[in-house]
């Protein structure tokens, strides 16, 4: 758009827009009415802010004004939501309301493109191959999986604690979470993450266990387990004030949006667990719930559970991402892709080959 067009839709109504853009254009009204084939007497209407066109009458108006059809468009929407909202006091708070939701559709409207991007078609074949695989090795004994489980639980741990800046080693992090040891010169909150930690993947097992469905109260648990001891004042409790999330451009929605958003978000779960492919559904399950930021604290560690629970009820083996800075950077960035750009194929690349990975970390164990 040029910089006058902007402030046309800025500045005017609908009918002014379409005034000053004529006289931009040097047009008389009978111009106008010639090219878009429309009574020059509906035209003045439509300028003098009488009547809005109807949506059909658009792509006539825009070539008839020398305007493209995306700024008209724009301008003619503009003028129904301010004729619908009006001075009414909660106007302010719907639109943003309406503008996280409208976010949502266009979240669900890429998942079409991205589930048929021929870049991750591959991926999901070999994911699924390997799943096949990891599928026949099963049962193990007892002691084999006791073993295996015994081993991701510390690594998931000590890994997802480090995407979030905690310092512990992995040696330190297995002492503290397998022994109940103290380790000098680290703080409190760095042993309660790693012990809060733990336990959680061991709710998550059994979640997996049981089958019992993915709810909001599950969610809320496995956040307070995240932030025991912690803060407990925010555990398992949605935010009461906007916040920033740390090395990205997105803007979590704003408090009183949260309910709103936390609904979208189980109703998107339930309609599309049966539909999407479980490693696809677990991204954006994963993506959507650090976008939204529901919680103070503990967002990221209680999303990537929420990943893995879905991934293991499909037979999938526990994704483990990485926290060193390298890898770390690499997933901000492609959660950073999704929610600036709208555009999965980045995280849902990422989060694939981490699947394809852990799947032949696990069939190197048996």
């Amino acid at each position: 758009m040029t910089i006058i067009v902007i402030i046309l839709l800025v500045m005017t109504s609908f009918g002014i827009f379409l005034k000053q853009s004529r006289l931009h254009s040097n047009r008389r009204l009978r111009e106008v009415a010639s090219i878009a084939e429309l009574d020059s007497s509906l035209i003045s209407r439509y300028e003098n802010g009488d009547r809005l066109p109807p949506e059909k009458h658009l792509s006539r108006l825009s070539a008839a004004y020398g305007i493209s059809p995306n700024p008209m468009r724009v301008a003619w929407l503009a003028e129904q939501v301010l004729s619908l909202v009006g001075d009414d006091p909660a106007g302010y708070e719907a639109l943003h309301v309406a503008e996280s939701r409208i976010a949502n559709l266009q979240q669900e409207a890429r998942l079409t493109r991205a589930s048929q991007d021929s870049k991750v078609l591959p991926l999901i074949q070999k994911v699924d191959a390997l799943r096949e695989r990891w599928q026949r090795c099963h049962p193990l004994d007892n002691i084999q999986q006791e073993r295996i489980n015994a081993w991701y639980r510390t690594l998931y741990t000590w890994e997802s604690n480090r995407i979030e800046g905690n310092t512990l080693t992995l040696q330190e992090t297995e002492l503290v979470v397998n022994q109940g040891l103290t380790i000098g010169g680290k703080t409190m909150r760095e042993h309660l993450e790693a012990i809060n930690h733990a336990q959680a993947v061991d709710y998550l097992l059994e979640l997996v266990k049981s089958g019992e469905a993915f709810s909001p109260r599950i969610l809320r648990e496995w956040h307070s387990l995240i932030l025991r001891g912690i803060a407990p004042e925010h555990a398992g409790r949605f935010r009461q004030v906007p916040v920033r999330i740390s090395e990205s451009h997105h803007s979590p929605p704003q408090p009183w949006e949260l309910e709103g958003l936390m609904d979208d978000y189980f109703t998107f779960f339930h309609r599309e667990e049966h539909r999407m492919h479980p490693v696809l559904l677990a991204a954006e399950m994963h993506e959507r719930l650090v976008a939204i930021h529901p919680f103070i604290d503990g967002n990221g560690r209680t999303t990537r559970l929420i990943m893995n629970l879905i991934l293991l009820r499909h037979g999938y083996t526990l994704v483990n991402l990485k926290g060193d800075p390298k890898s770390r950077m690499k997933y901000f960035k492609a959660l950073e892709t999704v929610q600036t750009e709208n555009n999965p194929e980045v995280f849902h690349t990422l989060i694939l080959q981490h699947a394809i990975q852990s799947l032949e970390d696990h069939l190197a164990l048996t």
